[in-house]
């Protein structure tokens, strides 16, 4: 089984439930910076344009999980994890009005994992597989 790039917690899979309870399908997109930090966003899926800049890295809870081109060259050898805390962030993502911010914890993957990682696909290779099905 390849190594995941991306995990999540289980405090962060109960808010998911009920964000997608309350919005459907969801999806998340690691921000690069600017107003919100540097702080997985979530979105209702597709509310988030993907392009040939954003790289999917895998999923999370049933959620496709991206971040920017750019941003991945830093984080490459970088698991990451989404968590859940309460506070109030600075950011258009849907759990913000529950009074919580989801925020990444992150390690450096071991040599062995990182010789069988979960392959990226970049954005327009994602969007093109999803139109096929």
């Amino acid at each position: 089984m390849s190594t995941p790039r991306v995990l999540v917690t289980t405090a962060a899979e109960a808010t998911i439930d009920l964000l997608r309870d309350e919005n459907g399908p969801l999806m998340f997109h690691q921000s690069g910076g600017c107003c919100d930090g540097s702080s997985p966003m979530c979105f209702q899926k597709g509310e988030f344009r993907i392009g040939g800049n954003d790289v999917w890295l895998g999923q999370i809870h049933g959620c496709d999980f991206f971040m920017s081109t750019s941003q991945f060259e830093y984080w490459q050898h970088t698991q990451l994890t989404v968590d859940v805390t309460k506070g109030r962030g600075a950011s258009f993502s849907l759990e913000i009005p529950l009074g919580v911010r989801f925020l990444i914890r992150s390690r450096l993957f071991t040599e062995e994992e990182a010789k069988d990682m979960l392959p990226v696909r970049e954005g327009e290779e994602y969007l093109e597989d999803q139109a096929a099905e």
